[in-house]
Parts: structure tokens; C-alpha cells; sequence
């Protein structure tokens, strides 16, 4: 199972780029990163368009075979065990999951249709940047917990 986190934004601060990555460093290839350019916005603070043009290029990133989790504040929560089961049914099914994250201004119609789950990291408002680190995080952890690995406590 091939585990790709696609997220809205190209030009994240160094803490961002330095935690994210430490995190799927350890995760050894097993979770990968692509990066979509956000939309331009317009002027007169309209972002139907915007938020449309980034939907299509999330969508552009994914197959008709991966299970799309879309972040989203109103998702379902999981609890750290939770989401290494998850990840192990994912496993089990032999397919690969793809979740997305989207831009400042959400997720357009199109890609809500289209995600198989809707996965909340927080009832809480993230900032893009920060969920890309507690996201590489929490995968990082629940791999431990899949391997049997001390990382993670309770």
C-alpha cells in the first residue's frame, strides 16, 4: 500500500518543510508528499474560482483506485489507534490512500464527492502548514504502532 499526502501549497516556512520532513523521513518512503500550487486569488476576494482550479488539480493527483481521505475540521475524528487501524484495513484491501489537504479556502464540491472518508485531525481550525506536520506526525506514529514499535504510549 502506497500512502501519498497531497496538499495545496508550494512555498511552506522552513519549520513546516523541517517537521513534515522528519517525519516522512522516518517513515522511509513508505508516505510520500506532492505538493499542488495553489490558485491564484482575485482582487475583489472571490475564491469560488480559485478553490475550484486547486479541486481540479487535487483530483488530476489521484487514481480511480485510491481511497481519497479528505482533512476537513467537520470529518470524523480518530483516535492515533484508530487511524493504525484504518491504515491497516486500507492494508488489507490493497489499496492505496491518498489524502488530501486542501487550500486556505477549503475543498471544492468536487473533491468532497469524491473522497471515500472525510477525516478530521481537530474540531479546531489548523493552519495548512501545521496540519502537514501533526499529519506526518500521527502517520509516523501509527506505523509504529503497526510495527510494534515503543513511539507511541498510552
Amino acid at each position: 500500500m502506497r500512502v501519498r499526502v497531497i496538499a495545496v501549497g508550494t512555498r511552506m516556512p522552513s519549520w513546516v518543510r523541517d517537521g513534515a520532513g522528519e517525519y516522512l523521513k522516518r517513515l522511509d518512503s513508505r508516505v510520500s508528499l506532492t505538493e499542488i500550487p495553489p490558485a491564484s486569488r482575485s482582487a475583489s476576494g472571490n475564491t469560488d474560482k480559485a478553490v475550484a482550479a486547486e479541486g481540479t488539480r487535487l483530483l488530476a493527483a489521484v487514481t480511480a483506485q485510491d481511497y481519497v481521505v479528505a482533512l476537513d475540521e467537520r470529518g470524523r475524528e480518530l483516535t492515533t489507534r484508530e487511524l493504525a487501524g484504518f491504515l491497516e484495513a486500507r492494508m488489507r484491501d490493497g489499496r492505496d490512500v491518498a489524502l488530501l489537504v486542501g487550500g486556505a479556502d477549503g475543498f471544492a464540491p468536487a473533491v468532497r464527492a469524491r473522497a471515500d472518508f472525510t477525516w478530521s485531525l481537530s474540531r479546531l481550525t489548523l493552519p495548512h502548514a501545521l496540519v502537514r506536520v501533526v499529519l506526518a506526525e500521527q502517520l509516523y506514529r501509527a506505523h509504529t504502532i503497526l510495527g510494534n514499535h515503543p513511539y507511541h504510549r498510552e
